[in-house]
């Protein structure tokens, strides 16, 4: 397992870590792959029921890396769109595929993927101290994750339409009003309590686990699928394009970004 997710069993439950702290757990391509693997290997064993997933640090997850990002849109070092994607793609795969139930212990920020993911949990736990953000608008950018098909069912459609088109912070609360979040506890609970439900979970036979979390999600599949293509090819038209610079190099010069003075229509 890799320095950057850690990996624990305990009574038929697998906590997985996401660690880089000092970056806000945001994801570069190593840890879309890592977790991606992780996923893969925890379906795969029969000695695992239930995975729990939160991060170290003040942050659940920042989102992607947007210092790769920037140099991916910018064309550095030669990466291609395929190579510059595998590993988030990947680790949608492995979100799809999974078949036994994901517990999210949502311990800080939650950026982006740190967000959509939350659409394919079966349970999510946060923290008062949690917030939650999809920064597509305001990093000139398309949904992803099949958060435009998943969010609207979770959530509703307007509270989906003011997460994915306002950009703005959501508080835990809030989060819990809607529905992204089935739990609140205080920070230093959020663990225990997250693992007491997964470890309830892990006492059931994985057999029937797999069966009804396969009859929860199987109608869902078309649309995800479907979801994700058109996503994929807004956010590719998009990425590079004059607000996505915009933003990538507003973010690097640490103000805000200024949308108002792009060409008309952008």
């Amino acid at each position: 397992m890799s320095d950057l997710l850690l990996s624990e069993d305990r009574d038929r439950v697998r906590t997985l870590t996401l660690n880089r702290p000092e970056q806000l757990n945001a994801f570069n391509q190593a840890l879309y792959v890592a977790l991606a693997e992780a996923l893969r290997a925890a379906d795969e064993d029969p000695e695992v029921a239930v995975v729990l997933l939160t991060g170290t640090g003040r942050a659940f997850s920042a989102g992607t890396d947007l210092v790769e990002m920037k140099e991916t849109a910018s064309g550095v070092g030669g990466a291609t769109e395929d190579g510059a994607s595998h590993g988030f793609v990947g680790l949608l795969d492995s979100l799809v595929a999974f078949s036994k139930p994901l517990v999210v212990a949502v311990n800080g920020l939650g950026l982006g993927i740190g967000a959509t993911l939350l659409g394919y949990a079966d349970l999510v736990l946060a923290s008062t101290a949690a917030r939650f953000k999809t920064p597509f608008t305001t990093l000139g950018v398309a949904p992803e994750a099949a958060s435009s098909f998943l969010f609207p069912r979770l959530i509703g459609r307007q509270n989906a339409a003011w997460m994915l088109l306002s950009g703005e912070w959501i508080g835990a609360e809030e989060a819990h009003e809607m529905g992204l979040v089935w739990r609140v506890t205080e920070p230093d609970d959020l663990l225990a309590a997250a693992w007491a439900h997964a470890a309830t979970l892990a006492t059931r036979p994985i057999s029937s686990l797999v069966a009804v979390k396969e009859t929860m999600t199987a109608s869902l599949r078309p649309g995800i699928e479907a979801a994700r293509e058109l996503e994929n090819a807004k956010f590719a038209e998009l990425l590079g394009g004059p607000a996505n610079m915009e933003a990538l190099v507003a973010f690097a010069e640490g103000r805000e970004p200024d949308f108002t003075r792009l060409p008309p229509g952008v």
